[in-house]
Formats: structure tokens, sequence, C-alpha cells
């Protein structure tokens, strides 16, 4: 587990618009404010990734998933009872929402981690952030943070820490249509 003054530091990093390398439940991910339109295109930047793609956002809780997606609708008793864990939703995006966060989609990816090292990042930074996966787009994820160095160098900080226990990433799945997006 990562010390209090770990997460604080990173928690430090990502408010000042850096971005910190993080375990999660298959693969280290890149992490940092997604209402900070600078740190996200960094983020992209480091990851060689289009705007358009879109980005996940990890919480700790549902509630820091508030101000980002829309929580309400028959399909919601599914997403909170897959969460936390590893399981990414497509919810209906806020219609105020950055296209920098979504790719300018109706939707936003979001999660509610099971992992402690990746939730306690949240909680630390007192609000859900910006999770993909620690690789230059097209390349193999990152599951050390060797491999984060070596294959997408330029994070601020790494927490050092296990990764969860899924061989692929989180499945991505629309709760609306019952659609897989990708599978896990």
């Amino acid at each position: 587990m990562i010390s209090p003054f770990r997460l604080r530091e990173a928690a430090r990093i990502i408010q000042h618009g850096g971005v910190v390398a993080c375990p999660t439940e298959a693969v280290y991910g890149l992490s940092c404010d997604p209402l900070n339109p600078r740190a996200v295109m960094r983020l992209l930047r480091l990851k060689q990734r289009p705007l358009e793609k879109g980005l996940i956002l990890l919480a700790s809780h549902i509630e820091q998933l508030r101000p980002f997606a829309l929580l309400e609708g028959e399909w919601m008793p599914a997403v909170r009872a897959s969460w936390p864990g590893p399981v990414t939703w497509l919810l209906p995006a806020r219609p105020a929402l950055p296209s920098w966060i979504n790719g300018g989609r109706d939707t936003v990816a979001c999660r509610v981690s099971a992992h402690p090292t990746a939730a306690a990042l949240c909680d630390a930074a007192g609000h859900a952030l910006v999770s993909t996966s620690a690789n230059l787009a097209g390349r193999p994820p990152a599951r050390s943070p060797l491999q984060v160095r070596l294959r997408c160098p330029g994070s601020d900080a790494i927490l050092h820490d296990r990764l969860g226990d899924l061989r692929q990433p989180t499945p991505i799945r629309d709760p609306r249509s019952g659609e897989t997006h990708r599978a896990g």
C-alpha cells in the first residue's frame, strides 16, 4: 500500500497540472485533473493519443462522477451494482462537459475503482481523475513502473504498487444499449 505522504505528494502534482502514473485493476494508468485542459493535452501528447478518442474518468465513489455524468436512469441499478469494481460504463455526459474529456460524444466513460491505490489517489485529489493506460497509443500497456518509464516516459510521478487481478483492461459497456465496446 502507498504511504499517505506519497498519495498527498501525487495529489499535489495533479492539482498543479501534473501527470501521475498509478496502478489500476489491470495496467498502470496515467492520471491528471480532467478539468485542467493543459494537463489533459499534455497527457494526450505523452500517449500520442488523439483528442477524439475520449478518456476514462476514474473515481473512488460515484459522487465524484456527478459533475461529469448524468447518474439517473432505469439502467443505474446495474451500474451501481458493478461498482466499485472493474467495469467502465459509458454514461450520458453532462451537457457542458468539455470535449477534451469525452471526445465530443454525448457519453463519458466512467469507473468507480476497487483498486485501493487508484481509489486512494482520487480521494487524495478530492475528485475523479482521468485514467488512461500508460502506453503510446496502439502499443501494449505498462504493467510495472519500469514499463511506464520505458513505454510512456514523461509522467511527473509513478506510484509503485501491485496491479489488480485483471489480465486485460476493464471492459467498457453501455448500460442503455447493453453493448460492450471493449471486452475485458
